[in-house]
């Protein structure tokens, strides 16, 4: 059974790679008139079904986020001191760009020639990531669930549980949070958590009792999330049979692993649809911006979509903080933990924990895969 699992997965590769001649995406939003190839029809139907789209608004959408993650970057060096931030703004379709008061004409001319739009803004984004990190080396009561900087808001979001507002160690991290800078706070409804889960039946892996889902494939082996298992860890497939071992892990403060593959088992740069969307070829790992579009893949609650609410948020689970994640509005339940999330083509990172479920909605983080990489000097396997 496992010998017929391993060919389905090679099979399912070789179609999708037979079905991308078909069609294009419409031309990108920077005026090249170049085509770029099309969506799976995975990545589309999932965001027609959670984020209410049609198919060719779903296609034109993620085109111009590609367009806008390819911009970003560059956009950002340009703005040098002047930079608050930058998000992908799906009213409008492009990037937007925020800049200090003080912003040269040059810088602000720069930006708009590129197509970008602009806003200008109190605080840069040295001055708000500053706050954070100073908020960052504060101890967090229980009713905060986490921080992060809102760069449309210009300000650093802490966001505590509705009913623990008034609550004195809540007020006592409140005061100590304002002295770092702009500090605005939000109340949420529940307190993010892991979403680990003891075994159950599906297309998992699993570490002792603990079932997980896999992330993307390195060279190797696959990255996940660090709370699914210790370094030195065994970790078995689908079929109960040996897949590798963790090579490395950390949770809190981070929440990241990688796992070595072996004992017949190879990697391929595919993320699994678990039967509910066509399987997706992975071919890069561009960092989407706030606003742009997401999707998650998890051996529970399968293919849902939603788009990236915040960067570099700081998340506090009831195991201790956890740093430099990134927030979106798609749902998780337990077992989804350490699955991924991709935007397009483009892997974005690995599932952290997050509220909510799919039924009723919900919010999730997930580790940035770019961070996973560096950290273990991983390559990943792309098509």
């Amino acid at each position: 059974m496992r010998t017929a699992r391993l060919k389905h997965a090679v099979a399912t590769v070789l179609l999708l790679l037979g079905g991308l001649g078909a069609g294009t995406l419409p031309a990108s939003a920077n005026g090249t008139g170049t085509t770029a190839k099309p969506a799976s029809d995975g990545i589309v139907t999932a965001m027609q079904r959670d984020l209410g789209l049609t198919r060719k608004q779903a296609e034109t959408r993620l085109a111009a986020e590609r367009t806008a993650a390819k911009l970003d970057p560059a956009l950002r060096r340009a703005a040098g001191d002047a930079y608050a931030g930058s998000w992908y703004d799906a009213p409008s379709a492009r990037l937007t760009v925020a800049l200090t008061q003080d912003a040269p004409a040059a810088t602000r001319r720069t930006i708009t020639a590129a197509g970008a739009g602009l806003r200008k803004v109190e605080h840069s984004a040295r001055q708000l990531d500053a706050a954070k990190a100073h908020i960052d080396r504060l101890t967090a009561p229980s009713g905060v669930s986490g921080w992060h900087v809102d760069p449309r808001a210009n300000t650093v979001v802490v966001e505590v549980l509705r009913g623990d507002r008034s609550d004195n160690d809540v007020r006592h991290f409140l005061s100590r949070a304002r002295k770092a800078g702009p500090v605005t706070v939000r109340t949420v409804s529940a307190a993010p958590r892991t979403f680990a889960a003891g075994t159950v039946g599906g297309d998992p892996y699993y570490t002792g009792n603990v079932r997980c889902s896999i992330g993307f494939s390195v060279y190797g082996g696959f990255v996940t999330a660090g709370h699914c298992g210790r370094p030195g860890a065994g970790v078995s497939g689908w079929d109960g049979s040996h897949i590798g071992t963790f090579q490395g892990s950390s949770f809190p403060d981070n929440d990241y692993a990688w796992v070595s593959v072996g004992s017949g088992w190879w990697t391929v740069p595919v993320v699994l649809g678990w039967g509910t969307v066509p399987d997706q070829l992975v071919r890069g790992s561009a960092v989407a911006p706030v606003g742009s579009s997401v999707c998650r893949s998890g051996s529970t609650s399968h293919w849902h979509c939603g788009t990236v609410l915040a960067l570099n948020e700081t998340v506090n689970y009831s195991q201790g903080a956890v740093h430099q994640l990134t927030k979106t509005s798609a749902c998780a339940e337990p077992g989804d933990s350490g699955g991924s999330f991709i935007t397009g083509d483009q892997a974005q990172g690995v599932t952290s924990g997050g509220w909510g479920n799919c039924g009723s909605g919900g919010e999730t983080w997930f580790q940035p895969v770019n961070e996973i990489l560096n950290r273990y000097g991983l390559t990943l396997h792309t098509y």
